[in-house]
């Protein structure tokens, strides 16, 4: 599809619209099959850039998908992701079996994002036939959602959902922060952010969006990082554009790595 003819296409929808008819297909797709549809993340919790932030939903399915079923499902998302922000749309199927009781790492049944856009188009079938697993980003993405998440469809949030144990919470987030010093260098913002919400975590329990994450960095962190983090955050909330690597950065992702180590060993 023509570059204009998408971005014509984006222009008709907004979060409301993508967010509604996700659900009128999901249901149509999985019937009754489907338990509920949650948004979590940054549109959950309030620090939601259309130009910067993805749309985060969890999908919760009593039964397994079959191959046919994923790829009806995955037809969908593909279609709503191109009427989506350029961050497009990030997705995951889970049963409700993997959900409560609580199983981590948590077996999903479907997965997308725009990182998988190429591959699904390029070659569907291989995408169904190995877009299978376990994904320890689940027990963040289900933490996200019990604490700040809102339920789009289907049964409540609280009756879904068991509580994730801090172990397996913290090892989510960790597991996405470990290689912090060379990922900073190509995504400086989202790093910066993310390192400071993780290490607000693992020493005071809090659980926070990237923004508030930046915001407990400013008031809790060595004053050197400050102007850092405070680009970081104007970065992420603003149109501005975005933040180069360096050096100063990459002391900061060391910094922070060591700190939030320590909070894993302890």
């Amino acid at each position: 599809m023509p570059a204009f003819s998408r971005e014509r296409k984006r222009k008709q929808m907004n979060f409301d619209q993508i967010t509604e008819t996700f659900v009128m297909e999901s249901r149509s797709i999985l019937g009754g099959d489907l338990v509920g549809v949650y948004l979590h993340g940054s549109a959950a919790m309030g620090c939601f850039n259309e130009k910067k932030s993805d749309i985060d939903l969890l999908v919760v399915s009593e039964r397994e998908l079959s191959d046919a079923t994923k790829r009806r499902y995955m037809d969908m998302v593909v279609r709503l992701n191109d009427d989506a922000p350029p961050k497009g749309i990030e997705m995951s199927v889970v049963r409700r079996a993997v959900c409560r009781p609580f199983v981590y790492p948590t077996p999903f049944e479907l997965h997308f994002s725009v990182t998988h856009l190429d591959w699904y188009r390029t070659d569907p079938t291989d995408y169904i036939e190995k877009m299978k697993g376990v994904d320890k980003d689940l027990a963040a993405h289900i933490t996200i959602t019990l604490k700040r998440g809102r339920r789009l469809y289907g049964k409540e949030i609280s009756e879904v959902f068991e509580p994730v144990k801090r172990e397996f919470y913290f090892d989510s987030i960790w597991n996405d922060v470990a290689d912090a010093e060379d990922a900073v260098r190509a995504d400086p913002i989202y790093v910066i952010l993310n390192l400071c919400r993780v290490l607000a975590y693992g020493e005071e329990g809090l659980i926070l969006s990237k923004r508030e994450g930046g915001e407990w960095g400013l008031a809790n962190l060595p004053g050197e990082y400050h102007g850092l983090i405070a680009s970081a955050l104007k970065a992420y909330l603003s149109d501005a554009a975005p933040m180069q690597g360096s050096g100063l950065a990459g002391r900061f992702a060391s910094y922070m790595v060591n700190r939030i180590r320590n909070c894993v060993k302890g």
